[in-house]
């Protein structure tokens, strides 16, 4: 996060400011004004972008800083008068400012294509309280106050927005978790896969987590942001619109299609073959069409239950890999070991095929939606392939239970240095060129495995049943001295339990408690 200055990305800036934005939320529901907002941040976002380039081409002879084309040049929205946040500062507390920010929001879906039938545009309605919203209004004019670098502004309302969307998942509980994915297990995928180049997708893309945390990776590395290209699809329609606003506050050119639709029935990308797919489909989706789909080239190597669609998604995400191609997507804990239905069956197959890279089992209460256990795979079409040694016929498997912290009572997070130890893990055992450390077998932790041994464990992916247990350190004491030590320690413990009992007891019978 960045430094303190003027443009106010301090550390703890986020969060200060959603709690001024929460404390007007006063009655209203989570899910409703959670676009309330985020609308607003966008159209600041949009706003500021545009007045950004507007003074700079003010300095510019002969240019027409209100000519839409010099905009669209720079692949900036054009953001007509009636929808520049000045003009909605300027009315902020007149009791029309809900229509004027409607007109807002339709002028500039009306001016940008790309943007059509994205912006919310139901501020008008009556019960949205109009003085409210005018203070939310003053609060971004006061708190989003961005600097004049537009790299800058982009940061500090990309990290607002997102965010924001946590925060609002969290409130949202398990519908929350319906868009929104985790940071950290966002981070830990793509940190492990290290998406560097080429196509990157996500059938359930949500509000485009991961496709900004891909950015943020690369730019992290060194790498070009143009150097991959982004393709995803959501089925939830309000879900939809919420990636494609997070894709365009970070100049994002992804395509998520034309319109919302589900993956299954309605693949917008039939053809694409992906170098690289982060997914995290919903967990064990019952009812989700297979009836009408029992004949489908996807499941190559089975066809997925009726009840349960998670092998149909991995095998959604084996279908659209490239050659060479690579995927990681969360899975409920069920996918690594059920036997019901025929998934065992569809397992073992894609473990023969050679698919599955490496196994992750995560730590409870990361997730806003669930506290069902997850773990993450790791697919890779090729295991001989250039980039990487052989690791034909071998699987890593890596326990992970233990990591993470607590952030509050029901919510737990990896630390950088979770993903770190987790990610080097993975990129030493598969060999690449940057890790510098050698992999070794870690008990208790992780374990490279031959398709033999997983065979003889009916093909169950379970990293305990591979790792074994931590190894203890040795004190140095003799093991039949610690016996007699510890057994004399709890015989001891049990007599000044008897003892605290009989006083209990007796203080009981004295006070006329006990007869």
């Amino acid at each position: 996060m960045a430094n303190g200055n003027s443009n106010g990305a301090n550390l703890g800036f986020e969060s200060s400011l959603f709690a001024a934005a929460d404390k007007l939320r006063n009655n209203m529901d989570a899910a409703e004004y959670k676009h309330v907002v985020l609308g607003l941040i966008f159209l600041k976002y949009i706003s500021d972008a545009f007045d950004e380039h507007y003074e700079a081409l003010k300095k510019i002879p002969g240019a027409d800083p209100e000519d839409p084309d010099e905009y669209r040049a720079e692949n900036i929205f054009w953001v007509p008068r009636e929808a520049r946040w000045e003009e909605l500062k300027k009315n902020a507390r007149q009791p029309s400012i809900g229509k004027l920010v409607d007109d807002a929001m339709d002028a500039i879906e009306r001016e940008n294509p790309s943007l059509k039938g994205v912006l919310p545009k139901n501020y008008a309605r009556p019960t949205l309280d109009k003085q409210r919203l005018g203070e939310l209004i003053d609060l971004f004019t006061n708190r989003l106050m961005i600097g004049t670098a537009d790299a800058r502004s982009k940061d500090i309302l990309g990290r607002v927005y997102e965010y924001f969307l946590s925060q609002f998942a969290s409130a949202e509980g398990k519908k929350g978790g319906q868009f929104y994915t985790p940071q950290c297990v966002v981070q830990l995928l793509v940190e492990m896969l290290a998406p560097y180049k080429g196509r990157v997708y996500d059938p359930c893309c949500g509000s485009g987590g991961m496709f900004v945390q891909s950015e943020k990776f690369i730019e992290a590395h060194g790498g070009r942001i143009g150097d991959i290209s982004v393709y995803g699809q959501e089925s939830n329609p309000t879900t939809w619109k919420l990636a494609k606003m997070n894709l365009a506050i970070r100049g994002i050119d992804g395509n998520l299609g034309e319109h919302h639709a589900d993956t299954f029935h309605n693949d917008l990308h039939p053809d694409l073959k992906a170098d690289y797919i982060l997914a995290n489909p919903p967990f064990n989706s019952k009812d989700w069409g297979q009836e009408w789909l029992k004949d489908d080239p996807r499941w190559k190597y089975g066809v997925p239950p009726k009840g349960n669609a998670n092998f149909a998604w991995v095998q959604h995400f084996i279908h659209h890999m490239a050659p060479t191609g690579q995927a990681g997507f969360v899975l409920a804990n069920g996918s690594m070991s059920s036997q019901q239905s025929g998934e065992g069956e569809i397992r073992k197959a894609i473990v023969e095929a050679d698919l599955v890279d490496c196994i992750v089992a995560l730590p409870g209460q990361l997730f806003y939606s669930t506290q069902i256990p997850a773990c993450l795979w790791f697919l890779s079409r090729d295991k001989k392939n250039n980039r990487f040694r052989d690791r034909r016929g071998q699987i890593l498997f890596i326990d992970a239970r233990t990591m993470g912290t607590l952030i509050d009572r029901v919510h737990r997070e990896l630390t950088d240095e979770d993903i770190q130890k987790i990610a080097s893990t993975y990129h030493a055992w598969r060999g690449d060129e940057s890790e510098e450390d050698q992999y070794k077998d870690i008990p208790g932790f992780c374990k490279s495995a031959d398709l033999d041994e997983i065979a003889k464990h009916r093909f169950i992916l379970t990293p305990g049943r591979y790792v074994g247990a931590e190894e203890v350190e040795d004190d140095g004491e003799p093991f039949e001295e610690k016996i007699e030590r510890l057994t004399a320690h709890l015989k001891e413990q049990m007599e000044k339990s008897n003892e605290l009992n009989k006083i209990i007891e007796k203080n009981l019978r004295d006070s006329g408690l006990l007869p």
